[in-house]
């Protein structure tokens, strides 16, 4: 596997021991449908809300922040996909989705590597467009 699909997995990997941390129930991982891909789907147990959860991971000296990668493209795509997942789900409670995104601070092994974590909730701020 590339060093690049590697950093990806890891970085899944340590949002979703994060949203448990949180007290989180994990819904799924790597959901798809016919709109995109959903990293994590999670129940945020203290609002009640259905959150999607994008995760975005860097390297140190990349040119953009893990919250400065999401365009208004990707927005727009985790909004079409949430909302089939929230459909196929029959979910007719509150959805939000977030951003968990890290800055990796070394080259070096997962063991040595500085994971700088980043929490950003409700990245559309609630406008769910048709």
């Amino acid at each position: 596997m590339s060093r690049h699909l590697e950093l990806g997995r890891l970085a899944e990997d340590r949002a979703a021991a994060y949203v448990a941390s949180l007290g989180w129930k994990l819904l799924g991982r790597n959901l798809t449908n016919a709109f995109g891909e959903l990293d994590i789907a999670a129940l945020d147990r203290s609002t009640g809300e259905l959150v999607v959860v994008e995760v975005r991971c860097r390297t140190l000296g990349n040119v953009q922040s893990p919250s400065d990668s999401i365009g208004p493209q990707k927005l727009r795509t985790l909004v079409k996909a949430g909302r089939a997942f929230v459909e196929a789900r029959g979910w007719t409670g509150p959805w939000r989705i977030d951003l968990i995104g890290f800055t990796v601070r070394s080259d070096a092994g997962e063991d040595e590597a500085i994971w700088e974590l980043e929490h950003l909730r409700d990245i559309t701020g609630g406008d769910y467009p048709s």
